[in-house]
């Protein structure tokens, strides 16, 4: 197998059509065209399913994408390798992050790593944790820093920070007038609030629709969003609730004078930040130390926790 062509198909594949691989790689469509011709040539199967959008494999193509994927991952880990003999000081990091994780965590890490290795460079993926789970997997990006469960077998998870899930109340609230911030609640107590929610397909809306259902009751919506910073925002400025992980709420004198939080009961994610790789992976001595960098740092936010301290969750695990 041709390494260039096996980079070609799987970028195809990624891309799901031709024209979009085309433009991803710089070459024309015609000559990607001919050249996915000849590997199916060589191969005696064809690797696509032309007549679905996006493009799909067929049995033959999983079996070469499989292949693909090691070659690529075999040749990777020895360009690192000799990388590493050669110069242990330079070389680079893809690295997958949500856009908010990497608000919350890069700014403290990053210092650290440069001071280290000044001569490193870090190529940042923004995504969302299902995006970045199908990077890392398909060997796109080298580490990914995201809130997920561990579900696959070839990946290595370690562990971040662990997710505690708080409703965030606005001091102007009925239920924070009523009840005292840090203690536990059923979001029964909060039936009667104005909601900040996560769009469909973000896990904690997944969760909360889960107990507005278990728990037979149905608050408006106010405003239904992808950021967690919008929602803390405006469910303050609207005196509303939402419901959001723990280590999102920074603890400053505005916050705590403008918010009520609440751990809500029934509610133990199985969701955790973690730092991940392929398990195939060559590690070279940067990229450990930037993940030894990443789990040594604490987390700003949940330094003396807006929660009382009995509530408070621990920070890097």
């Amino acid at each position: 197998m041709n390494p260039k062509h096996a980079q070609y198909m799987l970028t195809v594949y990624q891309e799901g059509s031709i024209t979009n691989a085309a433009k991803k790689l710089y070459v024309s469509q015609p000559s990607l065209s001919q050249m996915i011709k000849l590997v199916e040539s060589n191969l005696g199967a064809p690797i696509f399913n032309r007549s679905t959008d996006p493009l799909t494999l067929t049995y033959a193509g999983e079996k070469y994408i499989e292949a693909a994927q090691k070659i690529l991952t075999i040749n990777a880990n020895l360009a690192r390798e000799i990388e590493e003999i050669n110069d242990e000081e330079h070389g680079k990091i893809r690295l997958g992050i949500p856009v908010q994780r990497g608000m919350q965590v890069l700014p403290y890490v990053l210092p650290k790593f440069f001071q280290k290795y000044p001569h490193v460079d870090i190529v940042i993926s923004e995504h969302g944790s299902a995006a970045i789970d199908k990077l890392v997997l398909d060997g796109s990006v080298d580490l990914a820093c995201m809130t997920t469960v561990p579900k696959h077998d070839e990946l290595n998870y370690i562990i971040v920070e662990r997710e505690e899930l708080v409703l965030l109340a606005s001091r102007n609230t009925e239920l924070a007038r009523r009840i005292p911030s840090g203690t536990p609640i059923s979001i029964l107590e909060a039936r009667n609030e104005k909601f900040v929610s996560n769009k469909h397909g973000h896990s904690v809306r997944a969760l909360q629709d889960s107990l507005f259902i278990t728990n037979n009751i149905q608050p408006k919506i106010i405003l239904e969003t992808m950021s967690i910073e919008i929602e803390k925002k405006v469910a303050l400025a609207c005196d509303a609730v939402t419901i959001c992980p723990l280590n999102y709420i920074e603890n400053t004198e505005e916050m705590r004078a403008r918010a009520a939080l609440y751990p809500l009961k029934n509610t133990e994610s199985l969701r955790h930040c973690y730092i991940c790789h392929r398990k195939e992976l060559y590690l070279t001595r940067y990229m450990k130390d930037f993940i030894d960098i990443l789990l040594e740092v604490e987390n700003p936010f949940l330094k003396d926790s807006p929660l009382p301290k009995n509530q408070a969750q621990d920070g890097c695990q």
